[in-house]
């Protein structure tokens, strides 16, 4: 297997599954844990992302399918593509496509929200664009609920994340896919007033 990237919870390889390309998310062990307790938060945690992804995917979201479940691992198809984060960084969109993209990165969030999914890391760097769409992924701090308060920080990050211009397409998107959506921006706008969290722009354009 080839590492393909390495976070703070899990390492992601490239691999191969019934003839299939696939990835594998291996959640670390975490040394400063009990064995038996870092062992039951690890199988939590990977069952409950692969139940979210499966929940997501078998509703048509755009999201790696699932194709087996270990203890500690979820073998996921592989996607191929460049994160929207990249496309932005390396300035690889043609004129246009980063609107196109982000009313479908609208979209994408008004179905998971609609299916009781709060994402948990809503920026670009967990949106994958292929040939195939545009495809959310990484959900390792997703949760399915019912609080407003978690939807609404999806749209916190995504507004820290990029330019005010990119996040109005996305959030006018949004709106007209999910009937929840007023609620879910007021939530936003008690969140900022109160000053619980930061938001700012972080790219400009």
């Amino acid at each position: 297997m080839e590492k393909l990237s390495e976070g703070a919870e899990s390492i992601l390889y490239s691999t191969e599954f019934a003839g299939l390309h696939a990835v594998v998310k291996d959640r670390v062990a975490k040394g400063y844990r009990v064995r038996a307790l870092d062992d039951e938060i690890r199988s939590k945690r990977t069952k409950s992302e692969a139940r979210i992804l499966s929940r997501a995917s078998s509703s048509g979201v755009k999201v790696p399918r699932v194709l087996m479940l270990g203890e500690h691992q979820i073998f996921m198809e592989r996607l191929d593509g460049d994160t929207l984060n990249a496309i932005m960084q390396e300035k690889k969109a043609k004129k246009g496509q980063l609107e196109r993209i982000f009313l479908e990165v609208g979209k994408r969030l008004a179905e998971l929200h609609a299916l009781g999914i709060a994402h948990g890391d809503y920026t670009p760097a967990n949106i994958m664009v292929s040939n195939s769409g545009v495809f959310v992924i990484d959900f390792g701090l997703s949760e399915v609920t019912k609080s407003s308060e978690e939807k609404a920080l999806d749209l916190l990050l995504m507004k820290r994340s990029v330019s005010k211009k990119l996040y109005n397409i996305f959030l006018s998107s949004y709106s007209a896919a999910f009937s929840d959506a007023g609620a879910i921006a007021e939530r936003l706008e008690e969140i900022e007033k109160r000053g619980r969290y930061q938001t700012r722009t972080l790219i400009t354009g």
